[in-house]
């Protein structure tokens, strides 16, 4: 069967590749630390399985909803936006909309479908989430690569975002809390972005905030249209119940943005998906929002737990300059060019190419040799690194980072 050049083109996620792996490996009975999951090991709160629950009775539950979704329900998550990020989206001299799609991965999708055309630039920033390159060359962009290191905690230089600036550019994407860094951006940095996206009118920025609610040290993430509101019509921020209701699989997400490009967006949908989950919907409608103000406490306090175990691990094995704190999200991103044991691979015959990534072999060799497993780093734009994730319970995070940490700090 002869395949679309876009399909051939398009990567496969690296994440299947390490499932595959690790499933090989827990059938031949070899005890495994999954440090790849992007989602929460629990339910999400008893008043929304409740709520879902009744929802059960209701025919509207089973039937299409409108393309971009419920009003009630867009009116509502507007609401909530504006609570959360303390902005005033009714009164603006721009209209806004809200669009609900099937995830925010969907939502992603969606809106570089909507602004793309073939050779139009998006800028992203390092570490980046990984579909964000795959979807926007989809869509016949070109992505454009800000990188950022681990000494600044992963947070790019504004001066190196200008610097890739040129006639062809269309949208920025701002990923805080970022995936896979376990970082959100500072106020500090969103004030110079602010002041910078003055000087780029035409400048789309989306704002992926999908993390927005799971900051486990204050200060609590911060955005650059909060410091100067007028730039929220040049802004579509995206958000969904994935990660914030702990629902990864119910697929909800949304964006809110000028309606000139949400009626773009739902033109769209109507073509691909039509509208969202019914059921999901009208559950969401119902339920208090306000329910889950505490939450997330739990997770939090794990969270700390686990970048404390991470923190320890390191300066316990004289790696502590390979350290970098984490602040939000589920994710610590590990960069392996700085640790003892990169120099068996920088002595192998490849390295004499200093482009060469040894990611995958690293973690497949961690995987093989240690049982804790990780996601590469190269797809999310960083080479020789790796994602992981600390979702799961303290006594086994604090037994897979021994084992990880013997590992990396061993030269042999």
């Amino acid at each position: 069967m002869d395949l679309s050049l876009r399909v051939k083109a398009a990567q496969e996620s690296v994440t299947l590749t390490v499932n595959d792996k690790i499933n090989e490996l827990s059938k031949s009975g070899k005890h495994i630390y999954n440090l790849t999951a992007g989602q929460l090991p629990f339910k999400p709160a008893s008043e929304f399985i409740k709520v879902i629950s009744g929802q059960l009775n209701f025919l509207k539950s089973y039937q299409y909803s409108p393309i971009g979704g419920f009003p009630a329900l867009q009116s509502k998550f507007i609401n909530y936006v504006e609570k959360k990020r303390d902005i005033d989206l009714k009164n603006s001299e721009t209209e806004f909309d809200c669009i609900i799609s099937n995830g925010s991965k969907h939502t992603l999708y969606n809106i570089l479908g909507a602004l793309l055309n073939p050779g139009d630039e998006v800028i992203l920033l390092t570490p980046y989430w990984v579909s964000y390159p795959e979807m926007i060359k989809f869509w016949g962009g070109v992505p454009k690569i800000v990188k950022s290191n681990a000494f600044d905690a992963f947070t790019p230089h504004i001066e190196e975002i200008k610097k890739v600036i040129s006639s062809k550019t269309k949208a920025i994407i701002i990923n805080s809390p970022n995936n896979p860094a376990g970082i959100h951006y500072s106020d500090d940095w969103m004030k110079e972005f602010a002041e910078f996206l003055k000087d780029y009118p035409d400048l789309i920025v989306v704002s992926d905030e999908l993390y927005s609610e799971i900051s486990y040290f204050d200060p609590a993430p911060t955005y650059f249209y909060q410091h100067d509101p007028t730039l929220l019509k040049q802004t579509v921020i995206v958000d969904g119940i994935s990660k914030s209701f702990a629902c990864t699989g119910l697929r909800i997400g949304f964006c809110i943005a000028d309606k000139e490009l949400t009626d773009a967006i739902s033109k769209l949908q109507s073509q691909t998906t039509s509208g969202p989950n019914s059921l999901i919907q009208k559950s969401l409608i119902e339920f208090d929002f306000n329910l889950l103000e505490n939450f997330f406490d739990p997770v939090k306090i794990q969270l700390r737990e686990c970048a404390q175990v991470v923190r320890e691990s390191f300066r316990e094995a004289n790696l502590a300059h390979c350290w970098y704190q984490t602040t939000s999200g589920f994710y610590y991103f590990v960069e392996f060019s700085r640790m003892p044991v990169f120099e068996k691979y920088k002595s192998r015959e490849e390295s004499k190419d200093e482009s060469h990534d040894w990611s995958e072999e690293i973690v497949r060799d961690i995987l093989d040799e240690t049982g804790v497993a990780l996601v590469p780093g190269a797809a999310f734009g960083y080479p020789n690194s790796a994602r992981m994730s600390m979702t799961i319970e303290i006594a086994p995070f604090q037994e897979a980072m021994n084992k990880l940490i013997k590992y990396l700090a061993n030269k042999s």
